[in-house]
């Protein structure tokens, strides 16, 4: 008995070595996929940055405007990542049915495209109504303008993105991205700056090159896919007109409340601008650099659970409940660690960081910087919270299991976070630290409560149940 104890524990030592491999493998690509889509806007802020202060506000008015609206779409592309995973996994008629899974995800996103750029289009008017400055509000709505007609070809890359993970493949989704930021670079300077006969665009320029960028990548990565000899017979396009009321239920069933826990998550963020932008522009730039910092750390931990929906999924489709619990596990692991050491990074080093985005010379430099600073430190705080429940919602998308997850979002962020944050930025006078405090407070909770739940659903029983409820 001793020696069977023993065997199992080597095994089972064994099994989380081989699933850290297995993770790390499929995580990285996915991870520098996730910071290269992230650098495209990356650019346009540090573009606009130079040009002013009042063209970084206005850029990040709209493009946090863009990301809440772009949610109902995202969120349906991203349920190719878990149909095409737990049909991969079940094996039998896999080629076929994977196709399928991709094309309903496809036609959704194409459904939602059109309501969402309407709302976009008329970007003015809802800053106006959310109480922004006229002139901000303009500006902010013509970067908005320019950068809406990428959406889709972003949208559609994330859905190939997702088949490519349950597929094990991600390599290709960076190759294109990492040439979507070399493109991105040389766009922003000549759109933004003006030369070879175009007139100096500013905030359209950087939204305009955002979009072109947006459809080369998804152009590269079909015609990379449709060269690979192991993925083309997948004919991905095949038969792509059509319909599939199944899957296309399925994709909405999925895809809906992924779009629900993002907007509720992105829109918090969005209002937290909207709220900066109440105490003026200085208060919006520091935002905006604090946001950009911990949304590129953030980019580690989504792909992680992006990989964990991929191992996930995978396992849960061939009905393997250890190994489905393993991948989510280890995952949560990787992604807690991660998050650890760029917590300290930001709450040493956040001045030096805030710099980086600025320019000196500029009025209002060092006060943006200052409170900049002062925001990375709680950015800082709040990055382990950030970073367990982004892993452990990917995890539970294995499963199928999004709308619990959502109402969880919506009650820690907006029940919670958002009203302790306007009660400590208002009443309590804290201004611009009070909101982010409350914003810390919401994913700490949010993490706590994702968790407990896949406990629960990483259990044998609770995997079962998830099967059978998705």
């Amino acid at each position: 008995m001793e020696l069977t104890l023993a065997q199992q524990s080597l095994a089972a030592a064994s099994a989380r070595r081989g699933e850290v491999r297995a993770m790390l493998a499929l995580a990285w690509p996915l991870v520098l996929t996730n910071l290269s889509q992230f650098a495209l806007t990356l650019t346009d802020t540090v573009f606009l940055g130079r040009l002013g202060t009042e063209a970084l506000a206005a850029a990040t008015l709209g493009a946090n405007l863009f990301f809440a609206a772009l949610a109902p779409c995202f969120g349906l592309a991203m349920a190719a990542a878990p149909m095409t995973a737990q049909t991969r996994g079940h094996g039998k008629g896999f080629v076929r049915g994977m196709r399928r899974d991709l094309r309903a995800a496809l036609w959704a996103v194409a459904a939602a495209t059109l309501p969402v750029w309407l709302l976009l289009w008329h970007a003015e008017p809802v800053l106006l109504l959310l109480g922004q400055e006229p002139a901000l509000a303009a500006l902010a709505a013509d970067y908005v303008r320019a950068l809406m007609w990428g959406m889709p070809c972003f949208c559609a890359f994330v859905a190939l993105r997702g088949f490519l993970a349950a597929e094990q493949r991600p390599g290709a989704a960076l190759v294109v991205s990492c040439v979507g930021i070399l493109l991105n670079v040389p766009l922003n300077w000549w759109l933004i700056h003006g030369g070879l006969g175009v007139p100096p665009l500013g905030v359209v320029g950087a939204g305009i090159a955002s979009s072109l960028c947006n459809l080369a990548m998804l152009l590269g990565l079909v015609g990379l896919m449709a060269r690979d000899r192991h993925l083309r017979r997948f004919r991905i396009l095949g038969r792509f007109w059509r319909f599939d009321s199944a899957r296309l239920r399925e994709t909405v069933a999925i895809g809906l409340p992924i779009a629900g826990a993002m907007l509720l998550e992105i829109g918090v963020f969005a209002f937290a601008a909207l709220v900066m932008g109440w105490m003026g522009a200085l208060a919006v730039a520091a935002h905006a650099i604090a946001v950009q910092l911990a949304s590129a750390t953030f980019m580690v931990p989504m792909g992680l659970g992006q990989a964990a929906t991929a191992r996930v999924g995978l396992a849960a489709g061939a009905g393997d409940a250890v190994a489905a619990a393993r991948a989510g596990w280890t995952a949560i692991a990787l992604g807690a660690g991660f998050m650890a050491g760029s917590a300290v990074a930001m709450i040493a080093f956040g001045g030096a960081i805030a710099w980086a985005f600025l320019d000196a010379g500029n009025p209002g430099a060092a006060e943006t910087a200052s409170l900049a600073a002062t925001l990375l430190v709680v950015a800082g705080l709040f990055q382990l919270a950030d970073g367990v429940q982004a892993v452990a919602a990917g995890a539970l998308r294995g499963l199928k299991d999004t709308t619990v997850p959502m109402v969880l979002a919506g009650f820690g962020y907006w029940a919670i976070g958002l009203p302790l944050g306007l009660a400590l930025a208002f009443p309590a006078g804290f201004g611009p630290i009070g909101i982010w405090v409350g914003l810390a407070v919401g994913l700490f909770l949010v993490a706590g409560l994702m968790t407990h739940r896949w406990v629960r659903l990483s259990a044998p029983r609770g995997l079962t149940r998830a099967r059978r409820l998705a």
